[in-house]
C-alpha cells in the first residue's frame, strides 16, 4: 500500500517569489532521498531543492518560470509503507533525545523591514510651498521624515487636502522614475537604435547579471566610496605558499595567494573593528560584529557571485584553502544557496589571476569595506642601501566614508601590506 504525499519548497531562507529554472523529475520517475527536483534561482545564488524522501512522482506541480517561496508545493510523489516505516525507525531516536539546553543569546538589534524605502528627497523643500499646503500635522511630520516636498504634491482628500496616501505615492513615484536612489534626479537614458550604425546581436541578461547590476547601482549611488591604493612585498609569503604547495601536493591542496589575504584580513578586523561593522537601518548607529566571515567574489559564467566563508579566525591557513577551493566548485556549479551568500563582513575581489595594476572595488553594503587585488609584478625596492627585486602586490580597499576616514582608511592598508610582508605576523 502507498500513500501519496506533497512536497513542499523547504526553508530557503529570507527568499519569496524564487524563480524555477530547471525541473529535474518527471511524473513516473523512481526517485531516492536527496535526489533534486528542482532548480531555482534568487539573488545572485541557484540552488537545487532535494527530495526529502524516496518514492515515485505522481505529478509535477510547478513550470519553469514559476516563482515559488517556502511551502509552495513541487510535486506530489507516491511513497510505499516500507519507505515511509524506514523514515519513521530514523527519526526516532532524534525524536526520543530531548533537545539540550541552550544558554540564551544576547537580545540582537531588531532587523530592519525587507522593504523599508530610504528617506526620499527629490528636490530641496519649498519651506514657503509646504507651509501653504492643505495638510494635517501628522501628514506633514510623516512628509517631512520621507523628505517630500508638500508643495509639489496634489492632494486627493476633501476639499484637496494632501492625505498620507499621497505622500506614499508621490514618494512611489520618485522611487521608480529618475530620482529613485535618494532622488538624484537623474536623466532616463536616451533609447538608440544601435541598428542605424551597423549590424547587431542582442543578448538577454542573465538573471544574476541583472540581481548584481541592481545592487552594485544601489551601492554605488547610496554609499560614498574612497578607494585607498597601497602595496605589499609578498616575496616571503610567495616562498612559503609555494613550499606549502609542495608538501601537500600528494593531498591535492592548492593554497593561494587568496587564503594567505584573508588570514592577513583577520588580523586586520581584530586591529580595527570599525571595518567589520555595519550601520543600521536608521543610518543612525554603528553595529560592531564580533564574528569574522569573508566574502570572496567568485566569476561564474553566469556572473559575479560572492559567497561567504564564515568563522574565518578560527579556520588554520590549511582550512581556509580547502574550503576556497570547495566554495569556488560550488559556485561555478550553481550549487550556492542563499544562505552561503549571507553574513559577510568584508569582501575580496582578486583580479590577480587576469592582470591589471589597480581599480576601485565597489563596497558590497551593508559590508563598510570591499578590498580589491590586483597582479603582483616584480619590482626593484630599495632595501639594506641597494635595490632588490621583489614582488609586488596591488592593493586597492574601497570603504564607506560614512563610518571610515581617510586616515583609518590608510592605517589600515598599511597594516595589512606589513602583515602580508611578513608571514610570521599572522601568528600574532
Amino acid at each position: 500500500m502507498a500513500d501519496v504525499k506533497d512536497i513542499l519548497v523547504p526553508d530557503i531562507g529570507d527568499f519569496e517569489g524564487v524563480e524555477v529554472i530547471e525541473i529535474m523529475v518527471s511524473a513516473g520517475d523512481t526517485i531516492s532521498v536527496e535526489d533534486p527536483l528542482v532548480s531555482l534561482e534568487s539573488d545572485k545564488a541557484a540552488m537545487e531543492i532535494p527530495s526529502p524522501q524516496a518514492g515515485t512522482i505522481k505529478a509535477v506541480k510547478v513550470s519553469i518560470g514559476d516563482t515559488v517561496s517556502q511551502g509552495d508545493l513541487l510535486v506530489t510523489m507516491e511513497v510505499s509503507e516500507a519507505a515511509q516505516a524506514a523514515e519513521a525507525v530514523t527519526q526516532e531516536p532524534e525524536q526520543a533525545a530531548p533537545a539540550p539546553a541552550a544558554p540564551s543569546p544576547a537580545p540582537a538589534p531588531a532587523p530592519a523591514p525587507a522593504h523599508r524605502p530610504p528617506p526620499v528627497a527629490p528636490s530641496p523643500i519649498d519651506e514657503t510651498g509646504f507651509r501653504k499646503s492643505h495638510a494635517s500635522p501628522s501628514v506633514r511630520k510623516f512628509a517631512r521624515e520621507l523628505g517630500a516636498d508638500l508643495g509639489q504634491i496634489t492632494g486627493s482628500g476633501n476639499k484637496g487636502r494632501i492625505i498620507k496616501e499621497d505622500v506614499t505615492s508621490f514618494v512611489k513615484k520618485v522611487m521608480t522614475s529618475g530620482g529613485a536612489a535618494g532622488g538624484l534626479n537623474v536623466a532616463p537614458m536616451p533609447e538608440i537604435n544601435f541598428s542605424q550604425f551597423g549590424d547587431i546581436e542582442t543578448q538577454p541578461l542573465t538573471r544574476i547579471n541583472k540581481l548584481t547590476g541592481q545592487f552594485l547601482h544601489r551601492n554605488w549611488v547610496t554609499v560614498p566610496h574612497v578607494t585607498q591604493f597601497d602595496e605589499a612585498d609578498i616575496t616571503e609569503l610567495e616562498k612559503f605558499r609555494k613550499q606549502l604547495n609542495e608538501e601537500h601536493e600528494n593531498e591535492g591542496l592548492r593554497v593561494t595567494v587568496l587564503a594567505f589575504l584573508m588570514k592577513a584580513l583577520v588580523s586586520a578586523l581584530k586591529e580595527y573593528p570599525r571595518f567589520n561593522s555595519s550601520l543600521d537601518a536608521s543610518g543612525e548607529n554603528l553595529v560592531l560584529k564580533k564574528y569574522i566571515h569573508i566574502g570572496v567574489a567568485v566569476d561564474t559564467p553566469d556572473g559575479l557571485v560572492v559567497p561567504v566563508i564564515r568563522d574565518c579566525d578560527r579556520k588554520s591557513l590549511i582550512e581556509l584553502a580547502n574550503e576556497l577551493i570547495e566554495t569556488s566548485i560550488k559556485a561555478r556549479d550553481k550549487k550556492l544557496s542563499p544562505a552561503d551568500m549571507s553574513g559577510g563582513c568584508i569582501s575580496i575581489s582578486s583580479l590577480g589571476g587576469i592582470g591589471g595594476t589597480a581599480f576601485t572595488p565597489i563596497v558590497n553594503a551593508p559590508e563598510v569595506a570591499i578590498l580589491g587585488v590586483s597582479r603582483a609584478q616584480i619590482k626593484p625596492v630599495y632595501k639594506d642601501g641597494e635595490f632588490a627585486p621583489r614582488l609586488v602586490l596591488p592593493l586597492s580597499l574601497s570603504y564607506d566614508h560614512r563610518v571610515i576616514d581617510g586616515a583609518d582608511g590608510a592605517r589600515f592598508t598599511s597594516f595589512l601590506s606589513k602583515v602580508l610582508s611578513d608571514t610570521r605576523r599572522l601568528l600574532l
